[in-house]
């Protein structure tokens, strides 16, 4: 009895390996055809975007069908843009959908803009192209692309620094801090000199904020923050938490 459990548990592996190896051969094979092809906007395609006209249509990107051998299953497209001339190292997306063409917005492409990289309130040279995948991430190609000259506007206040420590001291205009996307909090990496600063808005004193009790706190319209050396300093600010640290490099 025993022997014939252990022929038929054989015989069933033998059958389950039998099966498997079918399925893979019958097994439908998808491959990559031909790529997209860009067709808007092309390189002769110039905008410089305006915070006041975030929902108007800024361009319409098209392409043609990107093609892949086998079964159809859903093609899906990633609009990209990068540096001009970085061969897409390191690209943004401004879109995904699965049509073949796709309106974007004046805040879409601004958005997609500034998650690449580039400097607000300066032409840029932008290179934009379509990626196909099928499904999510499979078999991935890409159109040829153009080089757009995108103008955008700073999606985020404008605070700066001012006092008798920073490069122009009391006097307009003040110290631009620097906005970092990903921490969402503002920077100045400079020379600093025995002082006072505080952090206002538009370079006006109606919203400004120091520390009235030099407790790394802002507070608003608070006491003016000191300096008490010299030196090349890093300040990073954090408005949405009233927080901020002067660090001197060493």
């Amino acid at each position: 009895m025993k022997n014939i459990y252990k022929i038929l548990i054989a015989f069933i592996g033998v059958l389950a390996v039998s099966c498997n190896a079918d399925d893979v051969d019958n097994r439908p094979v998808i491959e990559a055809g031909t790529a997209p092809v860009l067709l808007t906007p092309k390189s002769d395609f110039s905008i410089v975007l305006t915070g006041d006209t975030g929902n108007d249509i800024a361009t319409t990107v098209t392409w043609n069908k990107a093609t892949y051998t086998g079964t159809q299953t859903i093609v899906n497209y990633t609009i990209e843009i990068a540096k001009a001339g970085t061969n897409f190292a390191s690209p943004a997306t401004v879109s995904n959908t699965t049509a073949l063409s796709k309106e974007v917005t004046v805040a879409e492409l601004n958005s997609a803009v500034l998650n690449g990289g580039f400097t607000p309130y300066q032409e840029n040279d932008v290179d934009i192209r379509v990626k196909s995948v099928v499904g999510a991430t499979g078999l991935p190609q890409y159109s040829n692309s153009f080089t757009i000259k995108v103008t955008p506007y700073a999606a985020w206040d404008n605070w700066g620094m001012i006092g008798s420590a920073t490069p122009n001291g009391w006097n307009d205009p003040d110290t631009d801090l620097n906005y970092d996307l990903a921490t969402k909090k503002y920077s100045y990496v400079g020379p600093l000199v025995v002082g006072e600063i505080k952090f206002r808005l538009n370079d006006d004193w109606t919203t400004n904020y120091g520390d009235d009790g030099n407790d790394k706190k802002l507070d608003a319209g608070g006491a003016n923050i000191p300096v008490p050396v010299a030196g090349n300093y890093t300040v990073i600010v954090d408005i949405a938490n009233k927080e901020y640290t002067i660090t001197e490099n060493k």
